[in-house]
């Protein structure tokens, strides 16, 4: 059956942007603040959740809810299974929008708002190449499920919860990632340092706050100091702005100065992508008489972990001629006197290395300095042989939708839900050469963009179904 999967797309244009904006209009980050029974997750991803499949009700597909922790929905029969995997909850907004985060705004051919790249957009636009399908008339010869994570962000809950109470799919992709096809992802483990709250020196540390999650760059950190010269200090923490690849400002507060550095927020599969304001923060203040475990805190950062996204400095850099780069991003800090500190470092690392180099090369970073390590979830390298016909079918069909014939499968640090099939990928939405804003500030994917993803799913789903 013969169809123009772009020109289709291109007529389903108004009905997409309309269902992205009730969507991008969902602030479905996780709050486990506002958790409850009925939303386990905080009522946002769930939310987010029953929109998404609201839409596909309204579109007459077949729809279930798992416990407001994942959901799916269902078209055609078979013994074999199709999965197509997103998620609708987002990361939290952070700061430096120039739009609202959670309203879809169209400008220069962009389309801003939380989740329009990651992965709101992309999700959608797969279900309409689904829809497009079964608009056509079209039966798979096996079932499809296009299945809704809500915690993707976090601990994967609802695709765990998933996978462990419905039948596991034979095969799929998600498209929570970048064109041309991610065949391979690296393991990806995080690692809490827990310090003390003791000071000791000539200055106090009252409170250090930097980030939001452990696979994003901070983009703003903040430090309340006493200080024997305010002015001084000041002083010299403006000359340090002014060499620093980072702004801030610096205020007098009641219990001393008030430290804002702003950097550059990145997701943190590539921390160099992205600028550090928490190490960078700390670089400065480390230059200080401070002591106990505060000194501690601030020399890990400084002296450790500051401007390293190979982790040279920790002895555990690794290179895999296939995977590439082990990577270490520092994504959330804090420190609050007389009660305790923190340093989440997650890592995303390739064949050849694991969690227990990683564990040993902080253990030495911090033997004098009163730590606990504690390691958080672990998931190992994932690779698709790219002779497999998933991949061999995707790339195809990417290479007739864009007429790129030298693209090529890749691997990457990013983690996507296609790692939880043994026979699964991640495929699009990012094209090459187009700014990847996932976890930053005024995220956005041009509107063009996102139409081709859709036809280019329309024929993958279609191909992959036949």
């Amino acid at each position: 059956m013969a169809i123009d999967w772009q020109k289709l797309a291109q007529e389903y244009r108004k009905d997409y942007l309309a269902d992205l904006t009730t969507l991008v209009g969902i602030d479905s980050s996780r709050d486990d603040s506002l958790a409850t029974d009925d939303f386990p997750l905080g009522p946002g991803p769930a939310k987010a959740l029953n929109a998404f499949l609201g839409l596909a009700e309204r579109d007459g597909f077949k729809t279930k809810n798992l416990d407001n922790l994942v959901g799916y929905v269902e078209y055609g029969e078979g013994d074999e299974t199709l999965a197509i995997l997103g998620h609708a909850d987002v990361m939290p907004a952070g700061k430096g929008w120039h739009t609202d985060p959670f309203t879809l705004t169209a400008k220069d051919g962009k389309l801003f708002g939380r989740g329009t790249s990651d992965d709101k957009g992309p999700s959608l636009a797969a279900y309409y190449g689904l829809k497009m399908m079964k608009d056509q008339g079209i039966l798979p010869k096996i079932k499809i499920r296009f299945i809704i994570g809500t915690d993707e962000e976090s601990n994967w809950t609802g695709m765990n919860h998933y996978m462990a109470i419905e039948p596991a799919p034979t095969f799929g992709f998600s498209p929570d990632a970048e064109f041309p096809l991610i065949n391979g992802e690296k393991g990806n483990v995080t690692f809490l340092s827990h310090f003390g709250g003791t000071n000791g020196g000539d200055l106090t540390l009252r409170e250090f706050d930097a980030g939001l999650r452990e696979n994003m760059v901070p983009r703003d950190a903040e430090a309340v100091v006493e200080a024997g010269d305010n002015e001084q200090m000041a002083s010299d923490f403006t000359a340090f702005l002014d060499e620093a690849p980072v702004t801030g400002d610096v205020d007098v507060t009641g219990n001393g100065l008030r430290f804002h550095v702003i950097g550059k927020a990145a997701h943190g599969m590539e921390p160099k992508n992205g600028i550090n304001a928490g190490t960078y923060l700390a670089t400065f203040l480390t230059g200080y008489a401070f002591g106990g475990d505060a000194a501690n805190f601030l020399s890990f950062l400084a002296k450790d972990l500051h401007d390293d996204s190979r982790a040279n400095k920790l002895g555990i850099a690794h290179t895999d001629p296939v995977m590439g780069d082990l990577t270490m991003n520092v994504g959330v800090m804090t420190f609050t006197a007389g009660d305790k500190g923190l340093v989440n470092t997650n890592f995303r690392y390739p064949t050849g290395t694991g969690a227990d180099q990683i564990k040993a090369g902080l253990a030495k970073a911090t033997a004098n300095m009163n730590v606990t390590l504690e390691q958080g979830r672990e998931m190992v390298p994932h690779y698709v042989d790219p002779d497999d016909p998933i991949v061999a079918t995707l790339m195809n069909v990417y290479r007739e939708q864009t007429g790129d014939t030298t693209a090529k499968p890749e691997v990457v640090g990013g983690g996507t839900y296609g790692r939880l099939m043994k026979r699964g990928v991640a495929f699009g939405a990012l094209f090459p050469g187009t700014e990847d804003t996932m976890h930053q500030a005024d995220e956005f994917q041009p509107e063009a963009d996102l139409l081709k993803a859709m036809a280019i799913y329309g024929q993958a789903i279609y191909d992959l179904t036949k």
